[in-house]
């Protein structure tokens, strides 16, 4: 699944039918390929987006497990 993800990720041009065959083979279907497509495709583009545009979470969000840097 991992490697599926990551070819859509970073080569989806290149899928072939053996990628579809090898998450058939560990029990995945076409839909959950699908599932699988449309999560990691999202996931990129708000990514994207996010950095594009500078995006930060708000402070509270941001340092949950980060020690405050001084001046903060």
């Amino acid at each position: 699944m991992l490697g599926f993800a990551m070819k859509v990720c970073n080569a989806s041009y290149a899928l072939v039918d053996d990628d579809f065959a090898g998450l058939h083979a560990h029990g995945f279907t076409d839909e959950d390929a699908w599932d699988i497509a449309g999560i990691t495709a999202l996931f990129g583009l708000s990514n994207r987006m996010a950095n594009f545009t500078s995006m930060r979470p708000n402070d509270e969000f941001y340092l949950m497990g980060r020690v405050p840097k001084a001046g903060r």
